[in-house]
């Protein structure tokens, strides 16, 4: 009997031993027979860390290796989705246009560069503000002939125009000495109107170039009386033109309690929302909120009880500041209508740059440019993927022309995208403004 037990457990060994094979005997006359690998005995998983030890190699050393490719992942992923500038940024000139060191230009290379390869005879720039990026357009296009500004802001409008013409009268006999700027203080959903009053001819044709830079100017954020600031004390304002009639104080003292959480979720993506609107309405019993300090410092008691210290209180004012800006200016509904408006107003081979910097603006940049050409089908990254070109396949037979900043196009009919996924400036822009780290540009074509 323990004779017999030996060799059966040494058959059972040589069985577990030897590697299974049923695919050359699988019977071919028998089309539902099941496959004998289906059978065969587990083995031991070489990968696991217990197995591992177990034969002499380091658990350790596997979990590490495994650990490394995750990362490498994660990384590529995250470039995918973050197209970053390589075009060198030159800081004297961004300091040369911006005037000083509050207020520079964002992406300023890169908004040159959009327009380099087109004749660029007609220019709007539908946000003026220091007329750091129109400057630096004028100069670079000596072809130019109509240049448009245009700003809702009275103050920034005044200080842009004293830039155009002090650069024009710098330059006054050279080439640039015909070109004839026109300057306005209106907000951009009215472009259509504007570019008619200076000449219809011009509109008929189409402009070459528009620009939007939709975010505020640092000379708007620092000064207090404008009341966009959340580290200095002012009025609840927030008005980008001052003759509007809604202020930031009229919504959180008067709106109704659910339309003051919407725009505190919907505008500012605040996760705390429910609570700040409950101390904003319970803030009203006590004669209301009236000035920024006042606002702050609800916040700050607010996120006491949260993580992030300093910087946690800071990130939810700014939220909150974002949303009430938004809700008081109705940037949003304005910016689709406008983004329609501006590329109507481009001629045939005309470009649209628009730098925006938060998730809303450039949400609404991407799905109403893709609307714009006619894309407006694409919901899906893997949809947009099929529909998306690398614009090597696009200009193959002129590569010697083509744009290197241009890496995917998307192709509608009525025109293309040349920026698939936006640009975003290079590490070098944000260390010196820290305000252009959120800012992203795309980029639309007319045909």
């Amino acid at each position: 009997m323990a004779v017999a037990a030996l060799a059966a457990d040494a058959a059972r060994k040589l069985f577990l031993q030897t590697p299974l094979s049923f695919s050359s005997v699988r019977p071919r006359n028998f089309p539902h027979f099941r496959s004998f690998a289906s059978l065969r005995p587990r083995r031991p998983n070489v990968f696991s860390p217990t197995v591992a030890a177990a034969a002499g190699g380091s658990s350790k050393s596997t979990a590490k290796k495994k650990s490394k490719s995750i990362p490498e992942k994660v990384d590529s992923e995250s470039l995918k989705r973050r197209t970053r500038s390589v075009k060198e940024f030159d800081e004297e000139a961004a300091l040369r246009f911006g005037g000083t060191t509050s207020h520079i230009p964002v992406m300023l290379g890169e908004v040159l560069e959009v327009f380099t390869s087109i004749p660029l005879r007609s220019f709007v720039d539908c946000t003026l503000g220091g007329a750091g990026h129109s400057c630096s357009m004028i100069q670079a296009h000596p072809e130019m002939q109509v240049y448009v500004g245009i700003d809702v802001d009275p103050v920034a409008h005044e200080k842009g125009q004293a830039m155009i013409n002090s650069l024009l009268h710098d330059d006054l006999g050279g080439p640039i000495s015909n070109l004839k700027a026109y300057t306005f203080v209106k907000n951009f959903s009215n472009i259509h109107h504007v570019i008619n009053e200076i000449d219809n001819n011009l509109l008929i044709k189409g402009v070459d170039g528009i620009m939007m830079d939709l975010g505020m100017s640092s000379m708007q954020v620092n000064n207090a009386e404008r009341g966009f600031s959340v580290l200095n004390d002012g009025p609840l304002d927030m008005r980008m033109n001052p003759k509007a009639s809604l202020t930031a104080e009229d919504i959180l003292n008067t709106w109704p309690e659910v339309e003051l959480g919407r725009i505190l979720r919907d505008y500012g993506e605040e996760s705390n929302w429910y609570t700040l609107q409950n101390k904003i309405v319970k803030a009203r019993l006590t004669g209301g909120l009236h000035s920024t300090r006042q606002l702050v410092n609800l916040i700050q008691n607010t996120s006491s009880r949260t993580r992030g210290g300093r910087q946690g209180w800071i990130k939810t004012a700014t939220r909150v500041f974002q949303a009430l800006r938004i809700a008081v200016n109705d940037e949003l509904n304005t910016l689709e209508s406008s983004l329609k408006s501006c590329f109507n107003c481009l001629g045939h081979g005309g470009r649209l740059a628009v730098i925006s910097f938060h998730s809303l603006e450039d949400r609404i940049v991407k799905k109403t440019f893709l609307n714009i050409i006619e894309s407006s089908s694409i919901n899906k990254d893997d949809d947009e993927e099929e529909r998306c070109l690398d614009s090597r396949e696009i200009d193959g037979n002129n590569k010697e022309e083509e744009e290197g900043w241009i890496k995917q196009r998307v192709r509608g009919i009525n025109g293309e995208i040349l920026t698939k996924r936006p640009i975003t400036p290079t590490e070098e822009e944000e260390k010196l403004n820290r305000r252009s780290r959120s800012a992203k540009l795309r980029v639309i074509q007319k045909f």
